[in-house]
Protein backbone atom coordinates (compact mmCIF):
# COMPACT_ATOMS: atom_id res chain seq x y z
CA UNK A 1 0.00 0.00 0.00
CA UNK A 2 1.21 3.47 -1.25
CA UNK A 3 -0.03 6.47 1.28
CA UNK A 4 -0.59 9.72 -0.82
CA UNK A 5 -0.52 13.10 0.92
CA UNK A 6 -2.54 14.95 -1.43
CA UNK A 7 -2.46 19.63 -0.97
CA UNK A 8 -3.35 22.47 -2.95
CA UNK A 9 -4.29 25.93 -3.06
CA UNK A 10 -1.50 26.67 -0.48
CA UNK A 11 -1.15 29.96 -1.69
CA UNK A 12 2.06 30.41 0.11
CA UNK A 13 1.19 29.28 3.23
CA UNK A 14 2.32 25.55 4.53
CA UNK A 15 0.81 25.68 7.96
CA UNK A 16 1.89 23.65 10.37
CA UNK A 17 -1.07 21.20 11.22
CA UNK A 18 -0.34 20.79 7.30
CA UNK A 19 3.21 19.55 8.14
CA UNK A 20 1.96 17.39 10.93
CA UNK A 21 -0.93 15.87 8.58
CA UNK A 22 1.46 14.97 5.96
CA UNK A 23 4.18 13.27 8.11
CA UNK A 24 4.57 9.66 7.35
CA UNK A 25 2.72 9.69 4.02
CA UNK A 26 4.69 7.84 1.22
CA UNK A 27 4.38 10.53 -2.05
CA UNK A 28 2.49 14.23 -1.55
CA UNK A 29 0.72 15.70 -4.54
CA UNK A 30 0.36 19.40 -4.91
CA UNK A 31 -2.53 20.00 -7.11
CA UNK A 32 -1.26 23.51 -7.90
CA UNK A 33 -1.64 26.57 -6.74
CA UNK A 34 1.44 26.81 -4.75
CA UNK A 35 2.77 30.24 -5.10
CA UNK A 36 6.53 30.13 -3.86
CA UNK A 37 9.22 27.29 -4.31
CA UNK A 38 9.42 27.72 -0.67
CA UNK A 39 6.66 25.02 0.00
CA UNK A 40 8.03 22.61 -2.32
CA UNK A 41 10.92 22.80 -0.62
CA UNK A 42 9.83 22.18 2.62
CA UNK A 43 7.43 19.44 1.20
CA UNK A 44 10.46 17.71 -0.05
CA UNK A 45 12.02 17.37 3.03
CA UNK A 46 8.97 14.71 3.94
CA UNK A 47 8.47 12.96 0.99
CA UNK A 48 8.93 12.78 -2.73
CA UNK A 49 6.82 15.80 -4.19
CA UNK A 50 4.61 15.56 -7.55
CA UNK A 51 3.49 19.01 -8.11
CA UNK A 52 1.31 20.34 -10.93
CA UNK A 53 1.09 24.06 -11.68
CA UNK A 54 -1.83 26.35 -10.96
CA UNK A 55 -3.31 29.69 -12.25
CA UNK A 56 -1.57 31.46 -9.47
CA UNK A 57 1.80 29.52 -9.96
CA UNK A 58 3.71 32.15 -12.01
CA UNK A 59 7.49 33.56 -12.57
CA UNK A 60 10.39 31.34 -13.28
CA UNK A 61 10.49 29.02 -10.18
CA UNK A 62 7.30 27.44 -11.58
CA UNK A 63 8.13 26.87 -14.76
CA UNK A 64 9.04 23.46 -14.75
CA UNK A 65 5.96 22.31 -12.96
CA UNK A 66 3.86 20.87 -16.20
CA UNK A 67 0.19 21.53 -16.33
CA UNK A 68 -0.78 18.18 -15.43
CA UNK A 69 1.02 15.07 -14.60
CA UNK A 70 0.13 11.29 -14.91
CA UNK A 71 1.70 8.61 -12.31
CA UNK A 72 1.93 5.26 -11.61
CA UNK A 73 1.72 3.93 -8.33
CA UNK A 74 0.81 0.09 -7.23
CA UNK A 75 -0.24 -0.51 -11.04
CA UNK A 76 -2.68 2.13 -10.86
CA UNK A 77 -3.21 4.81 -13.21
CA UNK A 78 -3.03 8.88 -11.36
CA UNK A 79 -3.86 11.82 -13.20
CA UNK A 80 -3.33 15.39 -11.77
CA UNK A 81 -4.23 18.58 -12.79
CA UNK A 82 -5.41 21.97 -10.84
CA UNK A 83 -8.14 22.81 -12.53
CA UNK A 84 -10.45 19.63 -13.58
CA UNK A 85 -12.94 21.96 -15.72
CA UNK A 86 -9.58 21.70 -18.16
CA UNK A 87 -9.66 18.18 -18.53
CA UNK A 88 -9.60 17.08 -21.86
CA UNK A 89 -9.44 13.43 -21.85
CA UNK A 90 -11.81 10.45 -20.51
CA UNK A 91 -10.59 9.12 -17.37
CA UNK A 92 -12.70 5.73 -17.61
CA UNK A 93 -11.55 5.07 -20.86
CA UNK A 94 -7.49 5.35 -20.24
CA UNK A 95 -7.92 3.11 -17.39
CA UNK A 96 -7.02 6.26 -14.76
CA UNK A 97 -8.42 5.03 -11.19
CA UNK A 98 -7.63 8.41 -9.61
CA UNK A 99 -7.72 12.32 -10.66
CA UNK A 100 -6.71 14.71 -8.37
CA UNK A 101 -7.34 18.57 -8.48
CA UNK A 102 -7.42 21.78 -7.03
CA UNK A 103 -8.55 25.07 -7.78
CA UNK A 104 -12.13 24.99 -6.21
CA UNK A 105 -10.64 25.30 -2.55
CA UNK A 106 -13.52 22.50 -2.07
CA UNK A 107 -12.89 19.18 -1.31
CA UNK A 108 -14.27 16.39 -3.12
CA UNK A 109 -13.71 12.32 -2.98
CA UNK A 110 -16.22 10.83 -5.25
CA UNK A 111 -16.07 7.57 -7.66
CA UNK A 112 -17.89 7.94 -11.09
CA UNK A 113 -17.35 5.09 -13.42
CA UNK A 114 -14.53 3.39 -11.38
CA UNK A 115 -12.64 6.99 -11.31
CA UNK A 116 -11.93 8.53 -7.53
CA UNK A 117 -11.87 12.10 -8.35
CA UNK A 118 -10.31 13.70 -5.62
CA UNK A 119 -10.19 17.61 -4.85
CA UNK A 120 -8.32 17.75 -1.08
CA UNK A 121 -9.38 21.40 -0.88
CA UNK A 122 -7.36 24.24 0.11
CA UNK A 123 -4.87 23.88 2.70
CA UNK A 124 -4.07 27.64 2.56
CA UNK A 125 -5.31 31.13 3.30
CA UNK A 126 -9.07 30.60 4.36
CA UNK A 127 -11.59 31.95 1.26
CA UNK A 128 -14.93 32.41 0.72
CA UNK A 129 -16.10 30.22 4.49
CA UNK A 130 -14.68 26.86 2.62
CA UNK A 131 -12.93 24.41 5.07
CA UNK A 132 -8.75 24.31 5.34
CA UNK A 133 -8.62 20.92 4.53
CA UNK A 134 -6.04 18.15 2.96
CA UNK A 135 -6.54 14.76 1.80
CA UNK A 136 -4.96 11.58 2.08
CA UNK A 137 -5.62 8.38 -0.67
CA UNK A 138 -4.35 4.86 0.37
CA UNK A 139 -3.14 3.19 -3.06
CA UNK A 140 -3.45 -0.69 -3.42
CA UNK A 141 -3.55 -3.32 -5.97
CA UNK A 142 -7.02 -3.38 -5.07
CA UNK A 143 -8.46 -0.14 -4.04
CA UNK A 144 -7.98 3.48 -4.50
CA UNK A 145 -9.69 4.78 -0.91
CA UNK A 146 -9.86 9.12 -0.45
CA UNK A 147 -9.58 10.71 2.83
CA UNK A 148 -10.13 14.67 3.33
CA UNK A 149 -8.57 15.92 6.40
CA UNK A 150 -9.73 18.96 7.98
CA UNK A 151 -6.81 21.38 9.16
Amino acid sequence: MTTLGVISDTHGLLRPEARAALSGVDRIIHAGDIDDRATLQWLNTIAWVTAVRGNCDRGSWAATLKEHERITLEGRTIYVLHDLSAMTIDAAAEGIALVISGHTHQPQNENRGGVLYFNPGSAGPRRLGKPITLGLVHVTLDAVVGQIVSL
